[in-house]
């Protein structure tokens, strides 16, 4: 029986890309495996599924698709393909499988000496509250982070000093098994030793065969000038050790800020409330504001309301992503004066009086919101 074309079976077209044929391989590799087609139906599944591998591994050669493309079947020489079990065949196959089978069984972590796997530590996280000030002008601070760190009686070995520590009988000592999966072979981490290619006989005492201990780790941290809540700071090498001698992870590091009496961040910008006298908002004036950097003088005009905002440039904070500091936002506020002695009553009463005299001029959003009303009733 005459071979079927290679771009036939995949049903991809001859201009089709690497992706496409290794995508089309794939869907029909996953239809037809001989693991999920059983009974009658297992013959049929098995020839189409060694059609699709042929066709891949031809057709995802550039030189043997080069060579199929120019001369047919007759271009491509028998010598050059590997079996289903070959070399070369399986590697075509474990790279388009690679992501599927990799989550379904496990990514090896990398191999410490005698073929042992190794994990990196995990990765610590600590919280630190700031004042405002100190997020403005940076810090340095000392912290103290549980962690685990390798045990200092075994050297991280696990074993009892002195004692023998023989190689997993299961593994050999490799820390992985291979596990075949119908034509596949599969490695897989060790379920005697858990990767770590040994049997410890004699546990060490101080850390219970477990070659880590918790202690607490005193460390400096440099915090920049202009850090805001939510940032992280990454102190590598400084989370939990790895096992197996594998590289230590990291500690990350939060900033969260404490509530300020008087100031509000917002990004490099800083917001205030400025409570004002009624006097003091009908006459303006000069009056004195908080900065981080001490006060800044700000000129009332006449008539202030309550609302009323003053932006000082340069006066809020420098962010550590910034070139140029933020500005700070005063918002005034009037306050009505309380517990009031009978003579400052009546002072009140004359005082509103001349200003009834004086009609819409001393409160033109008084009469335009009477204006209003009048047309909302009516």
């Amino acid at each position: 029986m005459a071979k079927r074309d290679f771009y036939e079976i995949l049903g991809v077209p001859k201009n089709a890309s690497d992706e496409e044929i290794k995508k089309s391989y794939r869907k029909l590799a996953m239809k037809f495996h001989p693991d999920r087609n059983q009974g009658e139906e297992s013959k049929a599944a098995e020839v189409k599924f060694k059609e699709a591998k042929e066709a891949y591994e031809m057709l995802s050669d550039p030189q043997k698709r080069a060579a199929y493309d120019q001369h047919g079947h007759a271009g491509v020489d028998p010598n050059m393909r590997g079996g289903p079990g070959g070399g070369e065949g399986f590697g075509g196959f474990a790279e388009a499988f690679g992501d599927i089978f990799g989550d379904m069984f496990g990514q090896q972590r990398g191999r410490a000496g005698g073929g042992r796997q190794v994990f990196r530590g995990g990765d610590l996280s600590y919280a630190m509250e700031m004042t405002l000030e100190e997020a403005a002008n940076g810090k340095d601070a000392q912290i103290r982070i549980p962690t685990q760190d390798n045990c200092e009686v075994c050297a991280g070995s696990g074993a009892k000093p002195g004692s023998q520590i023989k190689p997993c009988g299961t593994c050999g000592g490799a820390g992985a098994v291979q596990m075949r999966q119908g034509f596949f072979s599969v490695q897989q981490t060790c379920p005697t030793c858990r990767g770590a290619g040994k049997i410890i006989a004699e546990p060490c005492i101080a850390c219970a065969g477990q070659g880590k201990v918790k202690r607490q780790k005193t460390l400096e941290v440099k915090i920049p000038a202009g850090i805001d809540a939510g940032m992280r700071i990454r102190s590598a090498g400084n989370g939990e050790a790895g096992t197996n001698g594998g590289p230590p992870g990291d500690l990350y590091i939060e900033i969260r800020l404490k509530k300020h009496d008087i100031f509000e961040r917002d990004g490099d910008d800083l917001h205030c409330t400025v409570p004002i006298g009624i006097v003091t908002a009908a006459l303006g004036g000069e009056i004195d504001v908080p900065t981080l950097a001490g006060k800044a003088a700000i000129d009332l005009p006449e008539g202030t309301q309550t609302g009323k905002q003053f932006r000082l440039r340069g006066k809020g904070i420098k962010g550590v992503r910034s070139s140029y500091p933020g500005d700070l936002y005063c918002h005034i506020t009037v306050e009505t004066p309380v517990k009031l002695s009978e003579h400052q009553r009546k002072l009140l009463r004359e005082l509103e009086d001349s200003f009834k005299k004086g009609g819409s001029k001393h409160s033109p959003s008084g009469d335009s919101w009477k204006d209003k009303l009048k047309g909302f009733f009516s």
